[in-house]
């Protein structure tokens, strides 16, 4: 899959030749430096299904007044942001098919316009798309943390201001990168949001986590079951190790790859990585797939909400 002109050149260095770059992809050898070999369906299939799981997450908590709360709609931004993702990737598709079997044919110029506004698309709902992430990671600590002063620190007057602030300084960040994105303090920016993100998670469930399994010990100690720590603890690794993996392992690998544009553009082993950025992009789509069933359809209150919505009962 091609992609569009600051991703096309994040997976092309700006700072190396093409000739230097095809001179040290062949000088590393092995065909694993061939990448892959990614179908335009696929991208079409997974950013659909994406679209169709988190449009229904979006539908079942406007539907739902008993949904109506910070916290569920700091997942509805979510979805919104995992949509914009899909969108943007469906368009994009769309476009670059009907222009390959020359269904469609575009000036350059309009095309370089739509390449600003596609790029500003995804690089807006990648940023909120984490940010939102991390809110609710803080919503759930404040939660479990200070569950009796919760509704006077998380007000519907803040939760709408950190919306707003999310958008905005999605939009704006969006705007500088598809603006300055030769320039690596752009890319060191970007990946290190990423790690500040990443860390935040990492600290704020394990927190939690260590919080949970103190109450479970506690409880197992006074009613003398100590099988039932040992379950809901496994459980809780469980249900911890899939967020927390789940996180890093479909983002990772694309900051990752920035890190390389910034670190060793020209390097062969470097070079080799960049030919596996469609994998990159694939796995992002994919984390917009996952989203909804670890953050949303977990609610039993959601999915009766869900199966309303599915069966048309409005």
């Amino acid at each position: 899959m091609s992609t569009l002109a600051p991703l096309r050149l994040l997976r092309e260095p700006w700072n190396t030749s093409e000739g230097n770059q095809s001179n040290a992809t062949a000088g590393a050898g092995g065909a694993w430096c061939q990448g892959l070999d990614i179908p335009n369906e696929l991208f079409l299939t997974l950013g659909l299904v994406s679209l169709v799981e988190n449009l229904l997450v979006v539908a079942a908590i406007l539907k739902n007044r008993n949904l109506h709360s910070p916290m569920y709609y700091f997942i509805c931004c979510l979805a919104v942001s995992d949509m914009l993702v899909s969108v943007s990737n469906l368009v994009e598709t769309l476009f670059m098919l009907l222009m390959e079997h020359g269904v469609l044919v575009i000036r350059a110029s309009i095309i370089r316009h739509m390449d600003n506004v596609i790029d500003m698309l995804i690089c807006s709902s990648v940023v909120s798309s984490l940010s939102f992430l991390g809110v609710i990671a803080v919503d759930r600590y404040i939660t479990i943390f200070y569950a009796l002063r919760y509704h006077s620190i998380m007000t519907l007057q803040r939760a709408v201001v950190t919306m707003a602030s999310v958008w905005l300084a999605s939009t704006v960040s969006s705007t500088v990168f598809v603006t300055y994105y030769r320039n690596n303090a752009i890319l060191l920016c970007l990946i290190g949001f990423f790690l500040f993100m990443l860390v935040l998670m990492l600290v704020l469930y394990i927190h939690m986590f260590a919080l949970a399994r103190h109450h479970l010990r506690s409880i197992s100690s006074q009613q003398k079951q100590p099988t039932v720590y040992r379950s809901s603890s496994l459980k809780g690794a469980v249900t911890l190790t899939i967020l927390l993996g789940v996180f890093f392992i479909c983002w990772g690998p694309f900051f990752f790859h920035l890190i390389l544009i910034v670190t060793c553009p020209t390097k062969p082993f470097c070079t080799c990585i960049f030919s596996y950025f469609n994998l990159f992009l694939i796995l992002i789509i994919c984390n917009s797939v996952v989203d909804p069933l670890i953050y949303a359809f977990r609610s039993q209150e959601l999915r009766r909400t869900l199966r309303e919505v599915v069966l048309c009962s409005w």
